[in-house]
């Protein structure tokens, strides 16, 4: 498959962003709310519902599904994905679940997948994840890590990296979805208009994001469901298949492009609403 020259060079600070996450996350798991108040989120049967965003995108893109989340009188709340490094973005996360009382569903999007495995990992109130085209590491293994061994992705060939310099001192770099190519790759099914915002707002995320390996995923002790879209060209078909399985989740596919969540909210929710009856 062919590279752009550029995105050849940005490989490499990539793969070599991942030891840096060792760092940041050793610091991101031992931070935690001190003497934070709940807030009283959840009110009656309901659990409330958690929704984590991805890279290359913001909590806007659950818009939809909030909506209709809301009309069916679910409490909802949209975590801002820092999209810095697993184990901190994981420990933010983790955090404002923390702050809820009651039982929760934690919904994923993308890396958004990687994200709620970590966070929900001995957090009593989760009581079902939901994962919508969306990542579900195993533990030791990164987003990137899965996309190379997959075919079909064309994550690697539309990346634009921009250089950063962090807090620390340390090098790193934010990766951007090119905006000429962004409906194709990551909306196909999404309004030409709307595509087009969502590329000039998309969130980038580091390489110490996409490459930090994962801890001990939720999944293994929380029950998970997974909506698939079959025609997803950054997580192929196969490989959320293949991590769903692997989960034991409960799956239903749909002709959607990566960005389920904005062309197919229904969907979505239905999902969502699945899990949420299942919690007591």
């Amino acid at each position: 498959m062919y590279r752009h020259p550029r995105l050849r060079r940005a490989r490499t600070p990539l793969t070599l962003a991942a030891t840096a996450a060792v760092a940041a996350g050793l610091f991101a798991a031992t931070s935690g709310p001190a003497n934070a108040a709940k807030t009283q989120i959840s009110k009656g049967s309901k659990p409330t519902v958690v929704l984590v965003h991805g890279a290359f995108a913001d909590s806007s893109s659950w818009n939809g599904v909030i909506k209709k989340l809301k009309e069916d009188g679910y409490p909802v709340m949209a975590a801002a994905n820092p999209l810095r490094g697993l184990s901190s973005d994981a420990a933010s996360v983790k955090n404002l679940l923390a702050s809820i009382n009651g039982p929760v569903v934690l919904v994923g999007h993308s890396y958004g997948g990687a994200v709620i495995s970590n966070a929900a990992h001995g957090a009593d109130n989760v009581k079902a994840l939901v994962y919508a085209d969306a990542f579900l590491p195993d533990k030791g293994e990164s987003a990137n890590e899965l996309v190379s061994k997959s075919e079909g992705s064309v994550i690697g060939d539309v990346l634009r990296p921009v250089p950063i310099t962090n807090a620390d001192g340390s090098k790193d770099f934010d990766f951007y979805i090119d905006q000429s190519r962004f409906r194709q790759a990551f909306g196909a099914d999404v309004p030409a208009k709307t595509a087009g915002l969502m590329a000039v707002t998309q969130r980038p995320g580091t390489g110490t994001a996409l490459n930090e390996p994962s801890g001990e995923p939720a999944w293994k002790t929380i029950p998970s469901w997974a909506l698939v879209g079959t025609n997803d060209r950054i997580i192929p078909r196969e490989l959320q298949i293949h991590m769903a399985k692997r989960a034991g989740a409960h799956i239903e596919e749909i002709q959607s492009s990566h960005a389920v969540s904005v062309s197919h909210p229904d969907a979505v929710t239905r999902m969502i609403e699945k899990a949420a009856r299942t919690v007591r």
